[in-house]
């Protein structure tokens, strides 16, 4: 018997498993109404409402949604509401420009798009078939009990689209399928040993890689999940102190947050010996690892993916083996990207061109790029998925992230493409020629750097690039520092080579990447 998956499978679960229990803790603080405490019987009602509402637009199977949120109820229960009833979500990061947002709705083609209210006016001019602000009575204006059309599942269908930076500078929308969802929320969960007990906090972005999937595993393990719309450090502990929080999913600089407000924070620290962080992006120093533990006495697991993967490639958590290590020793192990998750095969390529890189086969890894076939065909040549990272497995099979081959920064779990901050530097008049690296930070893991060679007679600073760049493009993508420089070393074929640029910089580092 082959039964297909389904997103549903995780919402249906919950509903008739625990459905009277609390299920979501909405952000009391947002410019939409707070739904306050929702049951999973309350969310599933929530889904089955929004799928009746995209019936009555006249959305067909297969049609995208785009949502555009900060971490929200309304935000999680759309999973469900649309890739359930067999359309296609398209989560947005709210930190684009505007006219990045146009870009992703017009290129999914998307005929809804949902946006928080606190985007309502900078995002006025992005267009879509219907558009709706989230909390709007008209964005849900269907009976309570309405029953959707209903959809019989195709675990091959693309669930969503998830837009990601890469090596072109607009960027690629990943299509993940139901069945990529299932296997990887699932897998992560049996590693992450994620049971009914466990209190889930949204630090980690849903749209990042649809919160990495633990929308869906804590969902289908009817896992209490507190929504957090901000990151701030005084404000994580406070939540894991008032809601027993166990388990959360964050980027290097969440956990540099929590670490700076401890340090004022009166009382014990919550959590301590309950915790589990599960951490991904560019890894956090040692010491930074050794303090998660020590300081908070929160377990620190890392782990490696790619949005492409669903993400869950490989995850490192610490093992019986490694207990009378010391803090430091144990925390060095911890660093690397991991061992392979159930069903994940590696290997390092040997191939003259992509020498050193990691490929993964796996039945998380992406459907293809949505509408770009040629870079699908690219990504995912000879059977596997290439990621665009250098490595090095070790005997013990655990993968150890060296370099990263393809033009894109991991700063603060976010991706930026080189080009893309290349080209938006190069647009100024003053601008002769640009470089863009990754350079180490103690709190973002990687930052941005610029190496500018100015054109005759110039005289714009450091500080006007930089924002140029921010009026340009995501604040975020701009540069943290820019280097002026007299020329920029090139091949004999006029190539820059970047891994000699980034090379002084990280001096006395083991690898290429933090």
């Amino acid at each position: 018997m082959i039964v297909p998956f389904s997103v549903s499978d995780f919402i249906d679960r919950a509903v008739q498993v625990y459905g009277e229990r609390i299920g979501v803790v909405d952000e009391p603080d947002q410019p939409a109404p707070s739904l306050g405490e929702l049951t999973y019987a309350q969310l599933g009602q929530r889904a089955r409402m929004q799928a009746a509402m995209l019936d009555k637009l006249g959305l067909e199977v297969g049609d995208r949604v785009a949502i555009v949120s900060h971490n929200s109820a309304r935000l999680l229960s759309a999973f469900f509401g649309v890739s359930g009833s067999g359309r296609v979500l398209v989560p947005v990061n709210f930190r684009l420009r505007p006219d990045e947002v146009t870009y992703i709705v017009a290129h999914s083609g998307a005929r809804v798009l949902l946006v928080d209210p606190e985007l309502e006016e900078s995002l006025k001019d992005v267009e879509a078939e219907f558009k709706f602000v989230l909390g709007d009575p008209a964005a849900l204006d269907v009976p309570e009990d309405a029953v959707p059309r209903p959809w019989e599942p195709d675990e091959n269908a693309t669930a969503t689209i998830n837009y990601t930076s890469g090596t072109t500078a607009r960027p690629k929308g990943v299509q993940i399928t139901h069945r990529n969802i299932w296997v990887n929320a699932v897998t992560f969960a049996l590693h992450a040993g994620v049971n009914d007990r466990d209190v889930y906090l949204h630090t980690l972005p849903m749209f990042h890689a649809n919160g990495w999937g633990m929308p869906f595993a804590m969902t289908g393990l009817g896992v209490k999940q507190v929504v957090l719309r901000k990151i701030d450090g005084a404000e994580i502990l406070r939540r894991v102190r008032d809601h027993g929080v166990t388990v959360m999913c964050a980027a290097p600089a969440v956990a540099a947050a929590v670490l700076d407000a401890a340090q004022t924070w009166e009382g014990e620290i919550p959590g301590r010996d309950k915790v589990r962080i599960i951490m991904a992006g560019a890894p956090p120093p040692t010491k930074t690892v050794a303090r998660v533990e020590e300081e908070l006495g929160w377990e620190f697991i890392q782990i490696y993916g790619l949005t492409e993967t669903s993400p869950l490639l490989t995850i490192n958590r610490s093992r019986a083996e490694w207990d009378d290590l010391d803090p430091l020793e144990k925390a060095t192990r911890l660093t690397r990207a991991g061992a392979p998750a159930i069903g994940v095969r590696l290997k390092i390529s040997e191939d003259d061109e992509n020498a050193g890189e990691v490929l993964a086969r796996s039945n998380v890894v992406l459907e293809g790029y949505w509408e770009q076939p040629e870079e699908s065909a690219k990504a995912l040549a000879d059977g596997w998925f290439h990621t665009g990272d250098g490595g090095v497995i070790g005997d013990d099979g655990y993968l150890t992230i060296s370099d990263r081959k393809k033009d894109v920064i991991i700063t603060g779990g976010e991706n930026v493409s080189s080009i893309e901050v290349e080209d938006v530097l190069f647009s100024h008049p003053q601008v002769a020629e640009v470089a863009v690296i990754g350079v180490p930070s103690e709190k973002w893991g990687e930052t941005i750097k610029a190496l500018v060679v100015l054109a005759e007679d110039a005289t714009v600073t450091e500080a006007e690039l930089i924002a140029w760049c921010k009026e340009k493009a995501a604040g975020y993508k701009a540069p943290t520092s820019i280097e002026f420089r007299e020329v920029l070393a090139r091949t004999a074929t006029g190539k820059l080579q970047k891994f000699k640029l980034r090379a002084p910089y990280w001096e006395g580092y083991e690898r290429q990447v933090n």
